[in-house]
């Protein structure tokens, strides 16, 4: 039941958390699945068939931007997503959210029964 409650938890985490991968560089879906997993410890670790669609919505958003790179001799054609001036916006609104709630559940949590 544990597994459960963490998988409902870490859903509303998720965008998040992608958009503060990409913050910095773009990234492919591959690598942004390997950063989440080894960055959390192994706390948060996605299969393709949920991260490709987060990663669609947020481009239909307008969040983040992709482009395909080609095939080289030493990497097969990837396509790599990108933050954009809206996804930072919508990360700073995000993380505001984030530590307005966890503070929140916290004091309820930490009241005395």
């Amino acid at each position: 039941m544990q597994q459960r409650f963490a998988q409902q938890m870490k859903k509303g985490a998720l965008d998040m958390l992608v958009l503060k991968l990409l913050e910095h560089e773009e990234k492919y879906g591959y690598q942004l699945i390997g950063e989440l997993c080894e960055r959390s410890d192994g706390t948060v670790s996605l299969k393709e068939g949920t991260l490709y669609p987060i990663l669609y919505r947020m481009e239909d958003n307008g969040l983040v931007a992709s482009r395909l790179a080609a095939k080289t001799a030493k990497e097969p054609a990837r396509k790599y997503y990108a933050i954009t001036e809206q996804g930072r916006d919508a990360l700073d609104e995000m993380y505001a959210v984030w530590n307005e709630f966890d503070g929140c559940v916290r004091s309820i949590m930490e009241e005395e029964r």
